[in-house]
């Protein structure tokens, strides 16, 4: 498991899966979002714009990021 640390108090969604190499651009962050293929905290989030806080934890294709 990655951790990912944030700059703010929180980061979105996609942008998490942009900043943490899991997506090569937000377009794709779309689509992996939107086909449910993203889980937040174990639950499938279809949400782009999610507010991810420390402690949440996000998987996408195989990969989970803890975020700090």
């Amino acid at each position: 498991m990655e951790t990912f640390k944030l700059k703010d108090e929180f980061i979105k969604l996609g942008q998490l899966l942009k900043a943490a190499g899991l997506v090569e651009n937000g377009v794709d962050a779309k689509y992996a979002i939107q086909d449910g293929l993203v889980k937040v905290n174990g639950q499938v989030d279809d949400r782009r714009g999610r507010k991810v806080y420390p402690g949440d934890e996000v998987e996408f294709d195989g990969n989970k990021i803890k975020v700090e």
